[in-house]
């Protein structure tokens, strides 16, 4: 049987260890074993992180909305009651950006809240 040397095999699979910590601190992207333990860890933040960024986006939305609709003169929860009691179903995302970019669109939003606030 030939004898296998596998030198190679290994230098590009520490080569890609090294390459994806590239950037991190210390010896975490020199010394193969420290880069490893980092990779393993980078990638579990980066995957737990993705998931987190939805629920930071949720709160940013919430607090735009809020701002926007006390400008109108309604809190963030009466406008959501009001707007359920008219049936005005625009989720918080678009609501956000309307504060922001029509400022007019949202206090035409506001306004059928208060509406179906004053009607129940």
């Amino acid at each position: 049987m030939p004898r296998v040397k596998r030198g190679v095999p290994a230098h590009h699979r520490h080569k890609k260890v090294l390459a994806q910590t590239r950037g991190m601190w210390g010896t975490n992207h020199r010394l193969l074993r420290r880069a490893r333990e980092a990779l393993i860890h980078s990638l579990r933040y980066a995957y737990a992180h993705r998931r987190e960024r939805k629920g930071d986006f949720r709160r940013l939305w919430i607090q735009r909305v809020n701002a926007a609709s006390r400008q109108e003169g309604l809190t963030y929860s009466q406008l959501i009651h009001g707007l359920d009691l008219a049936g005005v179903e625009v989720n918080r995302k678009i609501m956000a950006d309307m504060a922001v970019r029509d400022a007019t669109g949202f206090a035409q939003i506001v306004a059928v809240a208060k509406q179906a606030l004053s009607s129940s």
